[in-house]
């Protein structure tokens, strides 16, 4: 006894990670050991769990490495040790994916998987799935089938989790168990039940009907799973969300019944269900009722789950959380971060005006205690407060400025300037306040990034305040104290005060020409660059150039470059017919998470280059102008679905037809699209899709030149899709013997209008200067009576005729809508509409100006 305690003793002090510094060519030297007789399967055990930790640690594992691993290991099926056949099951489920001939051990799992030994059972059906291809399914379907039906619970489980995995790869084939799947929904284990639940649910997913059928009837039975009960939850949610009419109610019922089970999962699920519905109008106190009272749980996951969701909820229905507001203060000392985190932005997100310097009272010393990641929350959730109460915009202001002095990483910074930033282009008001906090940060910020971005905003926003002149010292002492990179962005901002600040000038060409005997390249250039261009006193160059110039998208920009330089090196390259970058903006529902993400933002150009390039002769077209938003040409419930892009070039639009078949019974061959032009088009290519198999999307794509009159570009087309059917098995897709039969599906007319060759915009802040400038350029205008009454929703619908965004609409009792854009080919163009109310609905004096006069008139004529 007491060498066991010494021995222990000695394990304590030793500590760490025993598999920390493994060595992969010594542990394949130790797999040798597995072809002795007799083997001790204690040390087999040991070297197999070094194998699979270097597998899950990423070590690279050769071909040959693996397959010596794999068929050593499969050495080890004469031991009868339990713990070591399982150990033997995990490895050659992990080697299966990078050895070669592992299907030589499909008789010894199928041995074990039919056998009278439970314990091997469930984890040969595991391996057997894991290495089995989908040829060779067939051939242990009969005994899946009997093991999803097993008494014992493992196997059973086993085997429908196996069927899950399969279904990937081989759902025809895993439909064909949905039967005994069923009758395991019924059993009494938790875990069997839900496979069961999942496996038939995955087969259905594509038959709306039979999902429907299913739901009904489990909603009606007793289902004593709670896994089984959430799963089922979802289901009926998710067919809530697909159908908003009467017919949906049975299944709200249901949820809301579910409120009242047993089950703290169950009764989370239903409330979580009920409170992320979009479409349906309801009452949400039961679900908001549960919720709080998870809030004051004693346990730790139903805090955070209760505080989660109700953080969630804020962004659609804040008032029906209201009530929980002192359930929430009371978490807000909470022993769990995340939990006090969820419940002071909930509480920012839902407390009125007057509660504001309260709670940021009360976080105040909160912040100070929980990490960077945690912080950025609140930060977020204090920016959404800026524009909820700009009249607050002092005390926020001054409370995001003291969390930037405090210490923080790069993104918890980051996310503070945002706000700030955020808050200077919201609210007039709270300019000069944001930058002057602003100014006081760059003084000692350590982020080149975030250094560059304020004076980027400095330098746009600086000129337009009331006393512009104080914030030049800031920025010229970046030029003397900072890196090469910060003293560049600052010549930039020093120029944008010289270009819209005439009586600075002077002084800003003393600063230009002391820039100019930098150290850096960039900044001597740069400083040369802005001295010649304001020495010129032209103004339409020094908008063009210094104030308002266009950022193309930096991907395209590159692709672009590449298309001219290989078709056409000897030409001009235009800038303005690459897309611009797009500001990401916030969504109108902010979701609050605790765990920060950051998802990879393209834009739809971006999407489709790859698939635009497989066209022939798809570069002699130019640079892509822009990509419009999918519109569907068929109902969603059809039995082949089609949407349609539209590539706009210069002189040219590709149209993408992207086609799904929905019937697993057929193959479409030779699929194209028959268009119906105007006359003014020439269809020059059509590119077919060559096989349409079941629910694989496939595209068609057509080649179409614009006419040479712009005023012509805008019809109507007509498309039937055509293609030969060819019949096949459902459950192998294997087409059956003969040439098909030719077929068509007629499509949706579709029109191409003005707001698909426009890249458009809104109207900026010195949206009048802009107008006058243009004075000179060729003006269309015309009156017009809009048939709609409410002036809002003839704004809007002029908006979408034209391509602008609804932020271009302003006024209250006249609208205004101010915008411009780009049209096809690089003409600029501005656009100047006033709404007003008359007897016979609402009067519309639109105006347009432009280099082109044409691009002008179609303007006219797509309103008209």
């Amino acid at each position: 006894m007491s060498s066991f305690k010494r021995d222990k003793k000695e394990e304590e002090d030793s500590g760490g990670n025993p598999y920390q510094n493994l060595d992969k060519t010594i542990v394949l030297q130790e797999s040798r050991y597995f072809n002795q007789t007799p083997v001790n399967p204690r040390k087999c055990c040991l070297i197999l769990t070094k194998v699979l930790y270097l597998l899950n640690q990423g070590e690279k594992f050769t071909t040959q490495e693996a397959t010596e691993a794999f068929f050593a290991t499969t050495k080890l099926f004469q031991s009868k040790d339990v713990m070591l056949r399982r150990m033997v099951y995990l490895c050659i489920k992990e080697l299966s994916n990078l050895a070669q001939d592992v299907i030589i051990v499909t008789s010894s799992l199928t041995k074990d998987m039919t056998g009278k030994e439970d314990l091997y059972r469930a984890a040969a059906i595991r391996a057997l799935c894991s290495i089995t291809d989908s040829t060779m399914l067939q051939a242990i379907e009969r005994y899946m089938k009997q093991a999803i039906v097993d008494k014992n619970p493992a196997v059973s489980s086993a085997a429908l989790v196996s069927a899950l995995h399969l279904s990937s790869t081989a759902p025809d084939l895993v439909r064909r168990w949905a039967n005994e799947a069923q009758e395991a929904i019924t059993s009494d284990n938790a875990m069997v039940s839900y496979h069961a639940l999942g496996v038939v649910a995955g087969s259905r997913r594509n038959d709306k009907l039979s999902t429907v059928k299913l739901v009904t009837r489990l909603a009606k039975t007793n289902i004593k799973s709670p896994y089984a009960l959430c799963l089922l939850i979802r289901l009926a949610a998710q067919l809530v969300e697909d159908d908003d009419s009467e017919a949906s109610q049975p299944y709200i019922e249901f949820i809301e019944c579910c409120l009242r089970h047993k089950s703290e999962m169950v009764i989370y699920e239903a409330a979580h269900a009920l409170v992320n519905l979009r479409k349906t109008a309801r009452d949400l106190a039961p679900a908001v009722s549960v919720l709080q009272l998870f809030c004051g749980s004693s346990k730790a996951s139903l805090r955070l789950a209760g505080a989660r969701t109700l953080a969630r909820l804020t962004a659609k229905h804040p008032t029906a959380v209201a009530a929980c507001a002192v359930d929430l203060e009371n978490l807000i000392s909470d022993s769990n971060r995340s939990v006090a985190t969820l419940a002071v932005t909930t509480l920012l997100a839902t407390g009125a005006e007057s509660s504001v310097d309260r709670l940021m009272k009360q976080i105040s010393s909160f912040v100070s205690e929980i990490s960077d990641e945690f912080k950025i929350v609140v930060v977020r959730a204090i920016r959404r407060l800026c524009t909820k109460f700009p009249r607050k915009h002092q005390s926020l202001a001054a409370f995001l400025a003291g969390m930037l002095r405090d210490e923080g990483g790069l993104e918890y910074k980051a996310a503070i300037a945002d706000a700030i930033i955020a808050l200077v282009e919201e609210n007039p008001d709270a300019k000069e306040t944001g930058l002057a906090h602003l100014c006081e940060f760059i003084e000692d910020c350590e982020h080149t990034a975030l250094a560059v971005r304020i004076l980027h905003l400095l330098g746009r926003e600086g000129p337009k305040s009331r006393q512009p002149s104080r914030y030049i010292r800031f920025i010229y002492n970046r030029v003397i104290l900072e890196s090469g990179p910060v003293r560049a962005a600052a010549v930039s901002a020093v120029a944008q005060f010289g270009a819209q600040r005439p009586e600075l000038l002077p002084n800003i060409r003393v600063l230009l020409a002391r820039c100019q005997l930098d150290d850096e390249d960039e900044v001597r250039d740069r400083a040369i660059y802005y001295s010649a261009i304001l020495d010129t006193g032209d103004q339409q160059l020094i908008n063009d150039y210094i104030v308002d110039v266009p950022k193309p998208n930096p991907v395209l920009l590159e692709k672009a470059l590449r298309d001219h330089l290989a078709t056409r090196p000897d030409e001009p390259f235009d800038l303005m017919s690459v897309p611009s970058e797009e500001e990401l903006k916030e969504s109108k529902e902010p979701i609050v998470e605790i765990e920060v993400r950051k998802p990879v933002q393209m834009s739809i150009e971006e999407i489709y280059t790859e698939q635009l390039s497989k066209i022939p002769g798809i570069e002699r077209l130019g640079s892509l102008f822009k990509t419009n938003v999918p519109i569907d040409l068929t109902e969603a419930e059809t039995e082949y679905r089609v949407r349609l892009l539209k590539h706009v070039y210069a002189r040219h639009v590709v149209l993408q037809f992207e086609c799904v078949n929905t019937l697993s019974d057929q193959i479409l061959e030779q699929v194209h699209v028959r268009l119906e032009c105007p006359p003014e088009y020439e269809i020059k290519s059509i590119v077919p899709c060559q096989k349409l198999v079941y629910d694989k999307p496939g595209s068609v794509f057509v080649v179409i030149e614009y006419p040479c009159a712009f005023l012509d570009s805008l019809g109507s087309f007509g498309a039937t899709l055509e293609f030969v059917v060819k019949d096949c098995d459902p459950t192998t897709g294997a087409p059956d013997p003969g040439e098909g039969y030719a077929d068509s599906y007629p499509l949706e007319e579709f029109e191409m209008g003005c707001s698909d060759q426009i890249r458009a915009r809104a109207g900026v802040e010195d949206w009048e200067q802009t107008w006058d400038r243009a004075a000179n350029a060729p003006e269309a205008s015309d009156t017009f009576v809009l048939p709609q009454n409410d002036m809002g929703e003839a704004a809007k619908a002029v908006c979408e005729h034209l391509g602008l965004p609804k932020g271009a609409i302003t006024g209250e009792a006249v609208k205004e809508i101010r915008g411009g854009g780009i049209f096809r080919g690089g003409a600029p163009v501005l656009v100047r509409a006033r709404l007003a109310a008359s007897s016979g609905g609402v009067t519309m004096k639109l105006a347009a100006r432009s280099p082109r006069e044409d691009v002008a008139q179609l303007l006219l004529a797509a309103v008209g």
